[in-house]
């Protein structure tokens, strides 16, 4: 993660040119690279002090601020207006975690340790709630094609049941000492608590609160500057508002969740890796999704869960094939490649799909 640390140069480099109103393409790429290591150094900074609250009340707080950053961006992106893209955003990042993010874990993982294990017990408690999440994302649109329209009066409804769901297994997770959700699940049951990127004891207690204080603010910061040329950039190379919020916007949140799933892969840590994917997915649905619901009514710009009908094959298609690769415990770089293909495949499917398909 430190040489992420050399992308922090992008932040002068994206005020600079924001500044001198340069081509929006170049704005966006300067400010989505500079936001990846800021991104990781929240995530450094959450584990950091993770090791002050043990592994239950340390994962529970991995857990609320590892979606900060994407939050803080999509929040951005909804001042602008930009609530297609927002909406995309979702399903990319669902999609990107699924199958990009762990196809690429098992892939560099397989092709390092060969055949690789993880807990089936936890693989299982994360696809029953990615299962429930991704059916909460796809009523909406099956209700709308059945009721000729009402998709959208539903959503806060659904939006209310997810977060529900969320708010339950925080309960279970202080009722029983075990965290289900993201990586601290497996941590949390070796009774070993999550440990900041560079061993144990690296910052102290006060460094990362004002590391997670400073990052915060960098984050809202180079949001707007990415938020802000995010359209203009996708019209200048012909991209859809759909194609850029799945595969631009959504890239941009979760790239440091990936880095780290890979890295985690690679050292033999398949658990970890899992449940940095799926447990970033069921995050993105449980509590991203009914944020972004009430932030966009507190905006001015009111946001549904109402999705096209390719973004839900997309998200189904994501959701069966992971629960069918991970249910046996067992992985290898070929199943990591069959993730990786069906994401390239979805990747022509939304490039070409026309605007008007999208609701």
């Amino acid at each position: 993660m430190r040489k992420l640390h050399l992308l922090l140069a992008f932040i002068p480099i994206a005020v600079g040119l924001r500044w001198a109103h340069a081509d929006p393409v170049l704005v966006f790429v300067c400010s989505a690279l500079a936001l990846v290591p800021l991104a990781g150094l929240m995530g450094d900074a959450t584990e950091a002090l993770s090791t002050y609250l043990g592994p239950t009340y340390g994962g529970l707080l991995n857990a609320s601020l590892g979606n900060a950053p994407e939050i803080i961006i999509s929040m951005f992106a909804l001042k602008q207006g930009l609530v297609p893209i927002v909406k995309a955003s979702i399903t990319g990042s669902i999609i990107g975690n699924l199958l990009l993010g762990l196809g690429m874990s098992m892939y560099v993982g397989g092709l390092r340790n060969g055949h690789q294990t993880f807990s089936v017990g936890v693989a299982k408690m994360n696809s029953g709630l990615l299962t429930l999440a991704a059916v909460g994302l796809i009523i909406p649109a099956v209700f709308e094609a059945t009721s000729h329209g009402e998709g959208r009066a539903i959503s806060p409804q659904i939006a209310g049941v997810l977060f529900f769901l969320y708010v339950a297994s925080v309960a279970f997770t202080i009722a029983t000492n075990r965290a289900i959700i993201g990586k601290e699940a497996v941590e949390a049951e070796s009774g070993q608590p999550p440990k900041p990127e560079g061993g144990e004891g690296r910052w102290s207690q006060s460094k990362a609160i004002g590391v997670l204080a400073a990052v915060a603010v960098a984050l809202a910061f180079m949001s707007e500057i990415l938020t802000d040329a995010i359209e203009p950039a996708s019209e200048a190379i012909g991209l859809t508002p759909l194609f850029a919020g799945v595969f631009l916007l959504a890239a941009v949140g979760n790239a440091a969740e990936i880095i780290n799933a890979i890295r985690f892969a690679r050292k033999g840590h398949m658990d970890l890796a899992i449940g940095v994917t799926v447990g970033a997915s069921i995050q993105v649905a449980l509590v991203v999704a009914p944020v972004l619901i009430l932030l966009g009514a507190l905006l001015g710009h009111p946001m549904d869960l109402l999705f096209s009908n390719f973004e839900v094959a997309a998200i189904a298609l994501a959701v069966y094939i992971t629960r069918n690769l991970t249910v046996d415990g067992e992985t290898n770089w070929l199943e990591g490649l069959m993730l990786m293909a069906v994401y390239l495949m979805l990747g022509f499917g939304f490039y070409h799909l026309p605007t008007i398909a999208a609701p």
